[in-house]
């Protein structure tokens, strides 16, 4: 039991290392594009990609997501420290869904980490977010955004779909986080160390239970 207990904890850990990389990638992409679009076009150009539908259009957003608090002189520095509290706690969201091996809700968090995380960087060093991607339908056009906006929405949608279809899953990691951890007797006399290792090959044979029961909730809860 012991060697699926290692083995469970390094597959957990390196999920953990993917998900970091992977978020690492996500902000390096979205800091790339930007920095394309800053360097390839003056600001407030606008490039048609699809005429009357889809442009690229430089502007330059002092507000949050789709532009909210952008009138606002304190917006950058509420939005600044609202991405950074947000960044940090789904972060280590996302390692707690990693470290249980809860690929769904770790990629969700994973996806949010990124959009707070690519947007606050512009934040602090540029004092506004670069946006790009510009949509119209006839006389109205969408909110500007950029690819950091696509990955916040991108993860909000999956969580939710996680929460509606996948309510025993979501609940499972509900429990994960509150569930208080009850400290371990020491051992008094052979029969209590008897007892103890007893009680940790149950705890072994209940993870691996917890672990199968997880991957089959997470298979029904993966919108195809």
């Amino acid at each position: 039991m012991s060697d699926n207990r290692a083995k469970k904890k390094k597959t957990d850990l390196d999920l953990c290392v993917l998900y970091v990389f992977l978020v690492i990638l996500l902000v390096t992409v979205d800091q790339f594009i930007k920095k394309v679009i800053d360097t390839e076009m003056e600001y407030g150009s606008l490039k048609p990609v699809i005429p009357g539908f889809f442009s690229l259009h430089y502007v330059r957003n002092t507000g949050s997501a789709f532009s909210l608090f952008a009138d606002k002189d304190w917006g950058i520095y509420f939005l600044s420290g609202m991405s950074l509290v947000l960044g940090i706690l789904i972060f280590i969201l996302m390692l707690i869904a990693a470290s249980r091996s809860m690929k769904l809700i770790s990629f969700a968090f994973c996806l949010l980490a990124s959009g707070a995380l690519g947007n606050l960087v512009d934040r602090v060093w540029l004092k506004y977010v670069i946006d790009y991607l510009r949509f119209d339908f006839g006389t109205y056009t969408f909110p500007i955004f950029n690819f950091a906006d696509i990955c916040a929405v991108v993860g909000t949608i999956l969580l939710i779909c996680i929460i509606i279809f996948g309510t025993k899953y979501f609940e499972s990691f509900w429990q994960i986080i509150f569930k208080k951890k009850e400290k371990k007797k020491e051992p008094e006399s052979e029969e209590d160390n008897v007892e103890i290792e007893e009680a940790d090959e149950a705890e072994d044979i209940e993870m691996s239970e917890d672990e199968d029961s997880e991957e089959k909730e997470e298979s029904d809860a993966d919108p195809e």
